[in-house]
């Protein structure tokens, strides 16, 4: 068979997950808490059927093998994030051994097994004790991640050249600040706004750090959700709408990321609504002199917008929704199982973007993927036959593709995820993995889509 959508050489073929997702092991080994841990402990009806991370995809037992089937389905990249209430209990002071070991192993199990790990090293899990000192509203808790991740270089940079700061930074600010659906469930704009411009000055803070560091052919950068916003129509009104939507949710951390500084659109805003953020003198300059030097991309759905219908509620908290309404297209494509619409053009779009407004900076797809529920309705033989998501990534590498061709400086594609794995409020609801995980025996299983994968990627096409 020919290769009709050949990719370029090199191209990082794998998947992406994080540390409270699937290793598992949430008590074992000195780790600390984190809000996921506590949340779940006080809340646990707030968890799909009542599941929360003690042990999730138990990775943290089950590395070895994992690595192996990662190597099976033609893995050369594979991202991970590190604990940081595992590495440093509590979020501040003494290096717990047990975790550097454990993060040594799986580190150095990828590179024997041909697979470059990408290291983030914050993905929505605050350590608990942190978290009650204000979290990210907290400037020294951004200090005290500038110390993590100073240790994090030290220890494992020099087998590690590709690290994040963050994943998808926005959704603490939605889910923890903004709409109730993240721990510590605070509903305020203000606090919200701090909260992300805290999160961008932890960042360039690490990035500061990393250049110091010498790791040899080492790039630092952040992994961003960027759903592009549609509008209902060319209407100004509907424009405007996708423009604002536009500023909340993807500018808000994607140009202070790359350009070094914040849309001033944004920032008249907030002024204009009385939610700018608390700075610091020289925060501008550290954000403007840190961009990042690449950028992974999530992608999942797009977002579809309208002019509000009716006015907000005057004595409502300040939120995004203020300035547009969400838009239903008739006739979308949809993940019936997710609730959410399927565009796979919304890939080139994202990448053309980046091309033409940010300088086109190296970047790849960090996440991509498609979450069912009840796969075992797919059982044939002993194998789910996900031919749903064998489609689902093949349409959207046609559009990734298209976009190298027209020059985009995309890397690689990364699924989320490599095996099914817990989803924070969904624990197991939705599945998303290559391989299928028995959440009593921990089994993992192949599913059709591993076999495809690893066809693509020994033919770096299809």
């Amino acid at each position: 068979m020919s290769v009709q959508y050949k990719f370029p050489e090199g191209f990082w073929w794998g998947s992406a997950t994080s540390a409270t997702q699937m290793e598992g092991a949430a008590n074992a080994g000195g780790k600390g808490k984190n809000i996921w841990d506590h949340w779940y402990e006080v809340e646990p009806n707030r968890f799909f059927e009542g599941v929360g991370p003690e042990s999730t995809s138990d990775f943290y037992y089950r590395y070895k093998e994992d690595i192996q089937l990662m190597k099976e389905i033609g893995h050369n990249t594979f991202r991970l994030s590190i604990s940081w209430s595992r590495l440093i209990p509590g979020g501040r002071g003494e290096v717990n051994q047990e975790a550097v070991k454990f993060y040594n192993h799986v580190i150095d199990e990828l590179l024997a097994n041909g697979i470059e790990p990408f290291v983030n090293l914050y993905h929505f899990d605050m350590p608990f004790e942190l978290q009650e000192e204000g979290g990210w509203e907290s400037r020294s808790v951004v200090d005290a991640y500038a110390a993590y991740a100073k240790e994090a270089f030290h220890l494992f940079g020099d087998r590690v050249p590709k690290w994040f700061t963050f994943n998808e930074p926005i959704v603490p600010v939605e889910g923890g600040y903004l709409y109730d659906f993240h721990y510590p469930n605070v509903v305020d704009g203000r606090r919200a706004v701090q909260v992300a411009f805290h999160t961008m000055v932890a960042h360039a803070k690490a990035v500061e750090i990393f250049r110091t560091c010498d790791i040899s052919e080492g790039k630092i950068g952040i992994i961003l959700n960027l759903t592009p916003s549609y509008p209902r129509s060319q209407n100004p009104a509907d424009l405007r709408a996708s423009q604002i939507a536009d500023l909340f949710f993807n500018r808000s951390f994607l140009d202070p990321a790359v350009l070094g500084e914040y849309p001033e659109e944004l920032i008249e805003i907030l002024r204009e609504h009385g939610h700018l953020p608390n700075t610091e003198n020289g925060d501008r300059e550290l954000i403007k002199a840190n961009t990042a030097d690449i950028l992974g991309v999530n992608y999942y759905q797009p977002r579809r917008v309208k002019a509000k219908e009716h006015l907000p509620n005057p004595y409502g908290p300040f939120m995004p929704d203020w300035f547009f309404d969400n838009y239903e297209m008739p006739g979308r494509k949809m993940n019936p199982y997710r609730g959410w619409e399927i565009y796979e053009k919304g890939i080139y779009d994202i990448m053309i973007n980046l091309k033409e407004n940010y300088g086109n900076i190296e970047s790849f797809i960090s996440e991509n993927g498609m979450g069912v529920q009840n796969e075992e309705r797919f059982l044939e033989d002993g194998e789910i036959q996900d031919d749903y998501r064998i489609d689902f990534i093949r349409e959207h590498l046609k559009w990734l593709h298209q976009a190298i061709q027209e020059g985009c400086n995309a890397k690689g594609y990364h699924l989320w995820t490599f095996m099914d794995n817990w989803s924070w409020m969904n624990a197991y609801k939705n599945r998303y993995g290559f391989f299928s995980v028995d959440v009593k025996t921990k089994e993992r299983t192949p599913k059709k889509s591993a076999h495809w994968i690893k066809e693509v990627s020994e033919r770096n096409g299809f």
